[in-house]
């Protein structure tokens, strides 16, 4: 982006040719041309509003599944932080929560209100945004069994409130409109003991311990499972668990996890991605989805 261009007055932060690699989990890739973050929700509004419609926009969460290109992002980069992060527990077993509440934080405050159901959200890195956003899930449940409603900010400054009917979940995917940033939601559990929700909790996090590279530069579930199948049984099945391209390695610990050993670039990332849809395609004849997003120019 041209550094002459003229962007709206803001009250939060507005940062040129900010450093991305930081603020994801891999640890790699390039600079947001402009990196907002916002105040408030009427900040981010008035922002929108008054953004030239031709900029593009990109908004982002906890970037635990997202390859940045190492030739950056175009336009401007949404990060909602600490503003956006609060949790309140309402009437009838119900959650309200910004974009920028943690899974964690999440699963923890409905444990202590005695909420059940929403314990699979402890095993998922991400904020409330990006599981709306993609019907984040694991261990057997995913977004659209919890949600009821979520604020937008649509692209020209207005804020609606979308029923999950609307949303047009499935497998990993929404339909939420163009340009739509994702600013809260209510989600929706049932009544429970807290014993036996912290419980639960304890055996996700162990489990997802045990199994997956929690402890590495990694952006988690790296291809979508196909129908009626597991992508990692099938990456394992084609010979790729430790294959390596630069920096960037198939993890040994779980096949459908990329992780950056050090030295990887986001291309490294990618393409050691490709190398393995290549090498299942070939050994199974089944075209992996890519579940984590890329994002920015090559």
């Amino acid at each position: 982006m041209r550094a002459s261009l003229s962007l709206p007055k803001v009250r939060g932060t507005l940062t040129q040719n900010a450093p991305l690699a930081k603020l994801v989990w891999f640890k790699a890739g390039g600079v947001a041309d402009w990196l907002f973050e916002p105040a408030d929700v009427d900040d981010l509004r008035a922002f929108l509003a008054e953004l030239d419609p031709a900029v593009p926009i990109m908004p982002l969460g906890l970037g635990s599944n997202l390859i940045v290109r190492d030739g950056g992002v175009p336009g401007v980069t949404i990060r909602l932080h600490k503003p956006f992060a609060g949790i309140e527990t309402e009437a009838d077993h119900t959650l309200r929560c910004g974009a920028g509440a943690h899974g964690v934080l999440i699963a923890s405050t409905a444990r202590d209100a005695g909420i059940a159901g929403l314990e699979f959200l402890r095993g998922i890195p991400g904020t409330l945004g990006g599981f709306v956003r993609m019907n984040g899930g694991a261990y057997g449940r995913e977004t659209a069994d919890v949600l009821v409603e979520c604020e937008v900010v649509l692209r020209n400054g207005s804020l609606k409130t979308l029923p999950v009917a609307e949303l047009g979940y499935t497998y990993r995917h929404s339909q939420l409109p163009e340009g739509a940033v994702v600013v809260g939601a209510r989600l929706k559990g049932e009544a429970g003991d807290p014993a036996a929700i912290g419980a639960e909790m304890e055996r996700i996090a162990q489990a997802r311990e045990n199994s997956q590279p929690v402890r590495t530069k990694t952006g988690g579930s790296t291809f979508k499972n196909p129908e009626g199948e597991k992508a990692w049984q099938l990456v394992d099945a084609a010979g790729c668990r430790g294959m390596m391209r630069g920096g960037a390695q198939v993890s040994e610990k779980h096949t459908n996890f990329l992780i950056n050993t050090g030295s990887a670039t986001s291309a490294d990332i990618e393409q050691l991605g490709e190398d393995v849809r290549a090498k299942v395609r070939e050994n199974s004849g089944v075209e992996l989805e890519w579940e984590i997003q890329r994002v920015g120019r090559k």
